[in-house]
């Protein structure tokens, strides 16, 4: 089955590329591997929620940022290369806006893992990094890349 009506099967729908913010482009390709930009819970152009995981953004709400997030960076690989041409998730690095004290960043970036999992299945587990930071562009709980290889 192909990707697209994989995510069709799930009811999922790519979102718009999110525009960037700066001097970068949403995704680039070096050979078969496609490494996108840092992408935000971004929908329709607004930012979903600001704040801090375990301050005002409670670990459930910023899981499923992590999952817009992992939305938009594959609408980024698709406006390159075609979400099609993905045979399988290389690594997912996964930044968590914490507040003191918060340690939990492993069960935010799950939000991403989990959803590329649903979409990819065995070609969706992959390599991982989930770090916690202080601050993120716009104030934003989570912010996801990806590395993907491509047919």
């Amino acid at each position: 089955m192909s990707v697209s009506a994989r995510l069709a099967e799930l009811g999922i729908e790519l979102p718009a590329v999110a525009a960037p913010l700066a001097a970068y482009v949403p995704a680039v390709r070096t050979g078969n591997l496609v490494y996108t930009a840092g992408q935000l819970p971004i929908r329709d152009g607004e930012l979903l929620q600001t704040g801090k995981v375990g301050g005002g953004v409670s670990p459930e709400q910023a899981r499923d940022l992590a999952r817009v997030c992992a939305l938009n960076a594959l609408a980024a690989v698709h406006s390159l290369v075609g979400i099609d041409s993905v045979t399988r998730v290389v690594k997912v690095v996964g930044f968590v806006a914490s507040a003191p004290g918060f340690n939990g960043q492993p069960g935010i970036v799950n939000g991403a893992s989990e959803l590329l999992g649903e979409v990819f299945g065995e070609a969706g587990a992959h390599a991982r990094s989930a770090v916690g930071v202080s601050e993120l562009p716009k104030d934003a709980p989570v912010e996801v890349e990806l590395i993907v290889e491509i047919s």
